[in-house]
């Protein structure tokens, strides 16, 4: 009899010995838990705990794990009436395959295994969602940046991002209890800065953060990550955090390891991290997330965004002057697209917070030359083979994968219908262009309105994702105190 892994079609030969690698590496190391982790719609991982013993028999048979965790939102309601009559014949009602509360099957990737330097003893496996009669779970948020991948792949392209995450640590207060309240979710703990901020790139602040910082640090690098700096940011208790760059998919698992990783590690310590874009807290200064990115051709090797010379005829506000012909259609497509990018890249109503003249936030649907206002800024040039577009769009609580796969998705549109990026600004503040939406509601409508990124997603996933933070926003507006909402929601959670 096959086992599930070989009715899913992904156990081979080599599967089986990366398999059996696993079991002797974690004999090896004494490692006598195992948790297998998957990401949800919010970025956030969920896992189970399996005692090694266990492991040999769910690395093909898979694991059960109840379906409504795809379909929660940010407080752990279960955004579908998955129980209905009519809930399993109308996909409108709940996505298909996911009423009843059906499980689903998690099989492990024997290829991510990390061994957790916070947690003694301890071993974590990404795993995928499958369902029971082993199809796959398009909604997934991984396989959606596979098939945008995928997609790309079939033009002969990859992407490689760099991350620059800003999040903020703080100190938890003595005597801080877990105990859950009445409130759902609970209320955040109380905590106290760092540093007192509003000294960009202080080194005095970075040792009197240095505790902190250095569990960042071996996280990160007990981790396997790229890790290439930890900066003071702006506001108090605001770091920085960037990356070399990577393949898409390495990245966005790489974003999801990082936040996980840390909050846990630094909560052991005695801090709190909070990836959510402006904390509840006086001065709190919004935090971004800044995805580098630049094409690859896949039979050379060779950064498809650059270009060899500039444009014949062209001057420096041309995208044809610093990028080559592709990478000026791509960057249009994310132009063209960036209404409904947005909720992808900022999915939280505290996001839009950070949408201010001058921040160092975009306003407007606009690309400059190393411009810090810009929503894109492009930075190299001609013969530079570090030319690369940097989305200045994100928040650090995205869903990386959603995030990374809508963008592919925008600009593959403008490669292959070979749009034209206006001219760049100078004054991102001032020069007008489209504006960006205002709200998560505003950019829920833009996505709704956009048919060429519903094809390419996949009218399932949008219309999941959408009900999801659709239901966020009915409980903040029926809300008796919103402010006490978007602490409770995000704050003590993300």
């Amino acid at each position: 009899m096959t086992s599930f892994a070989e009715r899913c079609g992904v156990h081979d030969a080599l599967r089986a010995a990366a398999c059996e690698q696993v079991l002797h590496q974690l004999r090896e190391r004494q490692i006598d838990r195992v948790r297998v982790a998957w990401c949800d719609a919010h970025g956030a991982l969920r896992a189970k705990t399996l005692m090694v013993g266990a492991l040999a028999d769910a690395l093909t048979a898979g694991i059960g794990m109840v379906g409504t965790l795809l379909l929660k939102d940010s407080a752990d309601h279960t955004a579908f009436a998955v129980f209905d009559a009519d809930a399993g014949a109308d996909a409108t009602l709940v996505p298909a395959g996911f009423a009843q509360a059906a499980n689903l099957q998690l099989l492990p990737d024997p290829a991510s295994l990390r061994l957790l330097p916070w947690a003694p003893n301890t071993a974590w496996l990404r795993a995928d969602p499958w369902f029971a009669n082993a199809t796959p779970v398009t909604i997934d948020p991984r396989r959606a940046l596979q098939t945008a991948l995928t997609r790309l792949a079939d033009v002969g392209l990859g992407l490689r991002c760099g991350l620059e995450v800003e999040f903020h640590i703080y100190r938890l207060d003595a005597g801080q209890s877990l105990a859950a309240t009445a409130d759902w979710p609970s209320e955040p703990p109380a905590v106290s800065p760092i540093h007192p901020g509003h000294h960009l790139l202080s080194e005095a602040l970075a040792d009197q953060a240095d505790e902190a910082l250095r569990i960042v640090q071996h996280t990160a690098q007990g981790l396997g990550l790229p890790l290439t700096s930890l900066e003071i940011e702006f506001g108090p208790s605001q770091v920085e955090a960037v990356f070399g760059a990577t393949d898409a998919l390495a990245a966005a698992d790489q974003m999801v390891l990082f936040r996980n990783g840390v909050i846990q590690a630094l909560r052991r310590a005695g801090y709190h991290a909070s990836f959510v874009c402006r904390p509840p807290l006086p001065g709190a200064m919004a935090s971004g997330w800044h995805l580098h990115q630049s094409l690859v051709d896949l039979h050379s090797g060779a950064n498809a965004c650059m270009r060899d010379e500039p444009e014949p005829g062209s001057t420096r506000t041309d995208a044809r002057h610093v990028l080559s012909d592709l990478g000026a259609h791509y960057l249009a497509g994310l132009l063209a697209h960036a209404g409904a990018l947005t909720p992808f890249c900022t999915p939280t109503l505290s996001g839009y917070t950070r949408f201010r003249p001058h921040a160092m936030a975009p306003l407007a649907a606009l690309w400059g030359r190393d411009n810090r206002g810009a929503m894109l800024r492009v930075l190299g040039g001609a013969g530079d083979p570090g030319t690369r577009i940097e989305n200045r769009l994100g928040e650090p609580m995205a869903n990386p994968y959603l995030c990374i796969a809508a963008q592919i998705h925008a600009g593959l549109d403008g490669i292959q219908r070979q749009l034209t990026a206006p001219p760049a600004t100078e004054a991102p503040y001032g020069d007008g262009g489209p504006a960006l939406p205002a709200s998560l509601g505003e950019a829920l409508d833009a996505l709704a309105g956009d048919a060429v990124l519903i094809g390419a997603l996949g009218a399932p996933l949008v219309d999941w994702y959408s009900q999801l933070k659709r239901a966020e926003l009915v409980r903040h507006d029926g809300a008796s105190d919103r402010d006490a909402w978007l602490r409770r929601e995000y704050f003590g959670r993300f």
